[in-house]
């Protein structure tokens, strides 16, 4: 297939392959191919799916839509066998074979008639390979179900490597350079803090992954929660008859060994689909802090604080995820999933630090042995019902979930004080803390959609949520001793949102537009050393968004979207607790937080459906930050969240996928962004700081003899400034082979990660009294391979069911 590029596709690929190899692609012949589509009445059926497949194994070349006479165009088609397939809801699929040659440089199809979907179709089987990055208009797409990396990956490690999106030292994810991401999973809400996250997301198997959404300004149909986008994680679904399944096991090692192991089972007859799913994984891993502190005193006498601490983590992953689909008639479908984990985590540390006038003198030392047993568990259950009231597209559906997570920490620290002959200074200190946390989460939903006319279309829903938080702090001084509470927090929040949405499309144009309204009723309520406080909240949000799509011919189209959303605190960040790691050093709560407001705006242009441009701009205020700070009298220091008064965002991003030869495909994803804060009076003193970065990635699927496929990954992160942090540079390279053997029922994957092993996350803060520098290294180098196995029935048929359930969870903590 040619590759047809512009100057800027021309541009990026100077980066990866050489001129020549460019300049000989182009100067291949090709071919244009045109047709129409019609509906069972001989009537043009405009806006219908039109894929060009290889005749020989049904790949993908190229896509389109028919336009609005039903007229279709792929130029640029290489001599070849290739299939013409037209696809849309309602109608059976249209298919037409046809061979490309030289002497025919313009090659007109037949019309296509498409009939529709109510007949039985024969059962085919039909391999389309979906490309690794995958643009459309108002999403990203990363298809992980074929990728090579994916293999023996955890959905945490797989979304490190998704375009745009990175992960900093504390799990927190940031997509475009900025931080409140919005994580779903099948379109449903996680309701969980960055850390219970990031224990849900390694607890998920990456062979568990269908695609990952990357939805960077969301319509008024999705919670307005997440400044920066929505991330939606698709698991695989069924789709094939009879019983069917999947075995994984994989083995890893980076410093410690590894394992992950994987059942998957599916059964579909008749109206009835049940399937079901679990994982285990166990991950040893290391990871290196070192931290730097300048702390002056009232006098300003500077004293140095130099910490290391070598941190071993022993993580057991497990989760489950059963359910069943049923169709009660041919327009109601009902469905029904449990899921959950139970996961445990070991942190032993051995903190030393040395304090003294400078770094190179030390006056005394300090020793902090600390062993942190952790126990994550969750279980969720889901009841939705889709009906399609007509065949017009008027369809109606609810969902009821429930998830409770029960948390458990277990820590002990014991320290010990040294003067600099290492001499005992003064006895041991010990401390113990007992922390059990237990959430609740309801929630209901309702959406309506109804096609009005052939060109408008009516969206309306209902939701409300019910999140209830219980944490109780309880300590002791001596091993002996009971524990006693000293901090009980209970945190309750109430929304009740509903939205309206509203599409028409007019020649060459489509609009969208919505708004959401949400009303949130919110208690904080805290017991700390007997003193018991309250914070009540209340509010109403309307948030408007508006899409506007303009189809200027075959190759040229522009997009603006618009959007306002908000970001509430995370429940951890609300909790008051005080955490130690060491005498020197703590991090607690802010029950004073408030919601962060965002105001999106997003232009994006779409040349020949695959190389894009995108510009954006976004302000948010009352920013939710983490910060820094020392406290001069004690020589302590502490992080905790504040709210910033402004945040200035503005980001380009270009993506441009190409080919090179049948065997090498790629794409280029670059963004370039600024962001810049502002907040007066922050610490007795005026913030304003920010600056330019970019990150450039860039995939690489090789198809090589005999069947094998091979994928390269390369990333780099430039520095950046966020809130009162400066992050330095991170950068990476991953590669992976696979090979299958058995008809395709057994795959075999090889897969490194950061082969040169460069990925670090270090941090510097230099503001008022706050004076550190952070290094973290964490163990990135793993080697993984992975054996996948298919057993049953492989036939898709060509009806299948599509469920309507949406729902959500996301903002608690400890889902890795």
């Amino acid at each position: 297939m040619k590759t047809f590029a512009t100057p800027i596709l021309y541009i990026l690929l100077l980066l990866f392959i050489s001129t020549g190899a460019v300049f000989a692609q182009t100067s291949q012949l090709a071919a244009k191919i045109s047709g129409a589509l019609l509906d069972e009445n001989g009537k043009p059926m405009d806006y219908a799916t039109v894929s060009l497949l290889k005749a020989r194994d049904s790949s993908i070349v190229k896509g389109t839509l028919s336009s609005e006479t039903g007229k279709y165009t792929f130029d640029h088609v290489n001599s070849g066998a290739y299939i013409i397939k037209a696809t849309v809801v309602g109608y059976q699929a249209a298919t037409k074979m046809l061979t490309v040659t030289d002497s025919s440089p313009n090659l007109i199809v037949p019309a296509l008639k498409m009939l529709p979907g109510t007949q039985t179709l024969n059962t085919v089987s039909i391999a389309a390979s979906k490309p690794l990055i995958e643009h459309k208009i108002d999403r990203t797409i990363m298809n992980v179900e074929n990728s090579v990396l994916a293999a023996g990956n955890t959905a945490m490690d797989i979304l490190e490597r998704a375009p745009g999106v990175s992960v900093d030292k504390d799990d927190n994810i940031s997509l475009k350079g900025k931080q409140g991401v919005t994580v779903m999973i099948n379109d449903k809400l996680t309701y969980l803090t960055s850390a219970q996250l990031a224990t849900l997301l390694r607890s998920t198997d990456g062979t568990t992954i269908q695609s990952i959404e990357i939805i960077t300004n969301p319509s008024a149909k999705y919670d307005a929660a997440g400044n920066s986008g929505i991330i939606n994680i698709k698991l695989k679904k069924n789709k094939q008859a009879g019983t069917n399944g999947t075995v994984t096991a994989g083995t890893g090692y980076g410093a410690y060994g590894k394992d992950n192991e994987n059942l998957t089972i599916n059964h579909k007859e008749g109206n009835l689909n049940i399937f079901g799913s679990f994982s285990h994984n166990d991950n040893k891993r290391i990871q290196n802090i070192g931290i730097k502190r300048i702390i002056p005193d009232s006098a300003g006498a500077p004293t140095y604080f130099s910490q290391s601490s070598p941190l071993i983590e022993t993580d057991n992953n497990n989760s489950y995820r059963l359910g069943a689909d049923y169709d009660l008639s041919s327009k109601n479908t009902l469905g029904f999933v449990a899921s959950g984990y139970f996961n445990g985590e070991q942190d032993d540390i051995d903190d030393r630090t040395y304090i003294g006038p400078n770094f190179n003198q030390v006056d005394s030392s300090l020793r902090t042995v600390s062993a942190v047993h952790q126990t994550y568990h969750n279980i969720a259950f889901n009841l939705n019902d889709t009906y399609k009231i007509d065949t017009a597209g008027q369809e109606l559906s609810a969902d009821l979930d429930y998830s409770q997570f029960k948390n458990n920490s277990v820590a002990q620290y014991v320290t010990d004080f040294y003067l600099p002959d290492g001499s005992i200074q003064h006895p041991e200190a010990f401390l113990g803390n007992l922390t059990p946390s237990v959430i609740n989460i309801r929630t209901g939903k309702v959406d309506y959609t109804k096609p009005l006319t052939k060109s408008l279309k009516f969206e309306s829903g209902l939701k409300f949520s019910d999140v209830k938080t219980d944490n109780n702090l309880t300590e002791k001084t001596e091993a002996t001793d009971p524990y006693v509470s000293t901090n009980h927090f209970i945190y309750d929040e109430k929304i009740d949102a509903g939205y309206l949405n509203l599409n028409k499309d007019f020649k060459g144009y489509s609009v969208q537009a919505g708004l959401r309204a949400e009303y949130t009723s919110s208690t904080a309520n805290g017991d700390s050393a007997n003193i018991v406080s309250v914070i009540p909240r209340h509010y109403l949000d309307f948030f408007p968004s508006l899409f506007i799509d303009h189809t200027i011919n075959d190759k040229n189209e522009i997009n603006f979207s618009y959007s306002r959303r908000i970001d509430r605190p995370q429940y951890d960040n609300l909790n008051p607790f005080v955490f130690h790691l060491d005498p020197y050093t703590y991090q607690k709560g802010n029950p004073y937080l408030k919601p962060q407001y965002t105001n999106n705006f997003e232009f994006n242009y779409t040349y020949n459906k695959n190389i894009t441009l995108t510009l954006g701009y976004s302000k948010t205020t009352d920013v939710i930050t983490e910060l820094p700070g020392t406290d001069p009298a004690t020589k302590i220091s502490f992080v905790t969240q504040e709210n910033l008064q402004v945040q200035n965002s503005y980001n380009v991003n270009i993506y441009a996928p190409y080919t090179i030869a049948k065997w090498w495909e790629g794409n280029v994803n670059a963004t370039g962004f600024y962001l810049g804060f502002i907040s007066n009076g922050l610490e007795g003193g005026n913030l304003n700081r920010g600056q330019a970065a970019y990150n450039i990635r860039t995939t690489q699927t090789f198809r090589l003899l005999k069947g094998f496929k091979a994928e390269l990954t390369a990333n780099y992160q430039s520095a950046l400034t966020y809130g009162l942090f400066y992050v330095k540079p991170r950068y990476s390279i991953d590669a992976g082979i696979s090979r299958s053997f058995a008809d395709k029922k057994l795959n075999v994957k090889l897969s490194v990660s950061d082969i040169f092993n460069t990925l670090t996350n270090d941090v510097t803060s230099n503001y008022q009294s706050t004076n550190l520098d952070i290094t973290q290294k964490r163990e990135s180098r793993i080697t993984r391979l992975t054996l996948t196995y298919n057993f049953g029935n492989n036939k898709i048929k060509a009806r299948e069911h599509q469920s309507g359930a949406d729902d959500e969870k996301s903002r608690v903590k400890g889902n890795n």
